[in-house]
């Protein structure tokens, strides 16, 4: 039907015959000449009506936005000084000598030219096919199309095999609440949708396959936000016989290949590593953001003896943290803007956020500070604070006294607001591995200790002796690829001996019976000789996002879900017919 897409005519087709099908972007009548502006998924084309011929220009005063139409005619230059350099059709025109129309529209309940005005999520979810015309939302499409395309040429070219797992699976919890399938032939017994191919992977490294990798979809029930939905795509990835160091060197040349291909950027070779131990630190995250450069400072040991229990407190408390965090001109910052610096650290459990105001600290000393807090601190103290945070005139430092917990959510939440409302943002892309993660961190409530990434992580091999006598001090083979303070990948060296399982699953409180019940096959597996082997799993969504620029995942997406895990455009989930859930046999019961 067509002999060329619109957005790809240039300088070089002039004086050629082709033939477009699209969509009306935008009609416009001027004295006599009707201007279309033709879409397709490659782009613009502007097509000239004339009433020379009076047919086809009848035809074309009927159409309106989104009509559907196929259009021959003669490509000519447009005349000097009506060229758009906005478009990259923009030397060209298309003088119309056929018309049809293939399909009327009705009028969209959005605009979908650049110069329709900003409308609801929930309404672009709900008419997804219309949003999904717009320029920007097909060339996200197609980048995360190419992304895939050059990832996949990649893991093709190193040995990688393409092997699907099952999406209907047995529900072993790893974390967030499993989606359950209930099964018509087994009544009262459900499957699971996976939250990741974890256990598949693994068991085929066990099958001698070597080197596996798939585009697989997942399923989480967890509270959502920008970077999560109920369902989303990860390139999984599981290799034998390779160190950490040999599969995170060959992930980073992935990654550089990757941008290189796509944006045209060189990543650094070699990234940047961080332990966690410092990353928590230096920047309150174990995924920092290395575009901004203000960095927290310890100062427990400079406020041990204060009589401020506010500060006292956490620093004789060996779970607690006091840091502080200089900004560069702060003192600049309005009252107005400090209260609500002092709301956002609040979100992530801050008391309040104490801070000293820099005025003359050169000429003045102490009398030169301007702070509430400053009554509390001996002249010791403050003159410790100002030497190890580097403060000079005109600085504000801001503090975060608490649980270490408390202290590095919150003050390293404040250390990237304050990035980005102060300027202090870099441009490009900082990419940074975090390694040797803890084994396990203790659950607030309970107190019993939990995996920090999965029960399948490996402890470091010569801190084996730590499970049981210290397991807090126990540190795992996992590593974490950050971008741009977004974690796009994580992964570890597993676990391939039954023994070491084991053990782990009883420091987890899952008892034999359990461990039996929820990961019997995998047991099994492990006696059979399971090689050593580990991998790693990148949001594909996330890293689309950030390589478009785009401000959550659902914009990369083509049929996402809401932040209610809802579908506006098929208004799932739904009721089902009562026959159907007789068949399964379940019968709802409505929280009252």
């Amino acid at each position: 039907m067509r002999s060329h897409y619109c957005g790809q005519l240039r300088g070089e087709q002039v004086d050629q015959e082709v033939v477009l099908c699209g969509w009306v972007h935008r009609r416009r009548d001027h004295g006599g000449v009707i201007f279309v502006d033709l879409r397709d998924r490659d782009g613009l084309v502007q097509v000239v009506f004339d009433p020379d011929r009076a047919e086809v220009f009848a035809t074309a005063e009927q159409v309106r936005s989104e009509y559907v139409l196929r259009v021959v005619g003669r490509v000519r230059r447009r005349p000097a000084g009506t060229e758009n350099e906005d478009l990259a059709t923009g030397e060209v025109e298309v003088l119309g000598t056929e018309l049809t129309v293939l399909n009327a529209a009705e009028t969209p309940p959005m605009q979908l030219d650049e110069h329709g005005v900003e409308v609801s999520e929930e309404l672009r979810l709900r008419y997804r096919y219309l949003d999904l015309r717009r320029p920007e939302m097909q060339q996200r499409l197609r980048l995360r199309s190419r992304v895939t395309q050059v990832l996949r040429g990649f893991l093709d070219g190193h040995g990688f095999l393409d092997i699907e797992t099952p999406i209907l699976t047995k529900s072993t919890p790893e974390g967030a609440r499993d989606y359950l399938v209930p099964s018509r032939v087994h009544p009262g017994e459900f499957y699971a949708l996976p939250q990741s191919p974890q256990l598949f992977k693994q068991l085929l490294m066990m099958s001698g396959l070597d080197r596996y990798y798939q585009v697989a979809r997942c399923f989480r029930d967890e509270d959502l936000r920008a970077d999560r939905q109920p369902e989303f795509t990860q390139l999984d990835i599981e290799v034998s016989f390779m160190t950490e160091d040999e599969l995170m060197g060959l992930m980073e040349e992935m990654m550089r290949t990757l941008f290189r291909a796509i944006l045209d950027v060189e990543l650094p070779d070699p990234l940047p590593r961080l332990t966690y131990a410092e990353a928590m630190r230096r920047y309150g995250s174990d995924r920092p953001d290395l575009r901004v450069p203000l960095e927290l400072v310890d100062i427990a040991d400079l406020v041990r003896d204060v009589d401020f229990k506010v500060f006292a407190g956490p620093a004789q408390d060996p779970e607690g943290r006091v840091a502080a965090l200089r900004l560069p001109r702060g003192g600049e910052l309005t009252r107005k803007e400090i209260d609500d610096y002092t709301k956002l650290v609040g979100i992530y459990g801050a008391k309040g956020l104490a801070y000293i105001k820099v005025n003359d600290w050169a000429g003045k000393g102490r009398d030169g500070l301007q702070s509430p807090i400053l009554k509390f601190l001996p002249d010791a103290a403050v003159e410790g604070i100002m030497a190890r945070t580097g403060a000079v005139d005109g600085d504000l430092i801001f503090f975060g006294a608490d649980q270490a917990s408390v202290v590095n959510e919150a003050l390293g939440a404040l250390r990237v607001k304050l990035g980005q409302d102060r300027g202090l943002m870099a441009e490009g892309w900082h990419p940074l591995w975090v390694v040797d993660f803890p084994m396990f961190e203790r659950d607030a409530q309970t107190g019993r200790w939990m995996a920090l990434h999965h029960p399948f992580t490996a402890p470091k091999e010569d801190q084996l002796g730590l499970l049981e006598e210290a397991p807090g001090a126990c540190q795992s083979r996992a590593y974490d690829l950050v971008l741009n303070g977004t974690e796009i990948g994580g992964g570890s060296i597993r676990i391939h001996r039954e023994a070491v399982q084991r053990r782990i699953f009883r420091l987890l409180n899952i008892s034999d019976e359990q461990a039996e019940d929820r990961f019997g096959f995998l047991l099994k597996a492990l006696k059979y000789g399971c090689p050593p082997h580990g991998g790693i799993a990148f949001g594909l969504d996330r890293l689309v996002m950030l390589m478009t620029g785009a401000s959550s995942i659902r914009d990369v997406m083509a049929f996402p879900k809401t932040q209610s895990a809802a579908c506006p455009l098929t208004s799932a989930p739904s009721p089902v017919d009562p026959v159907q859930l007789n068949e399964l046999s379940l019968r709802v019961k409505l929280r009252a």
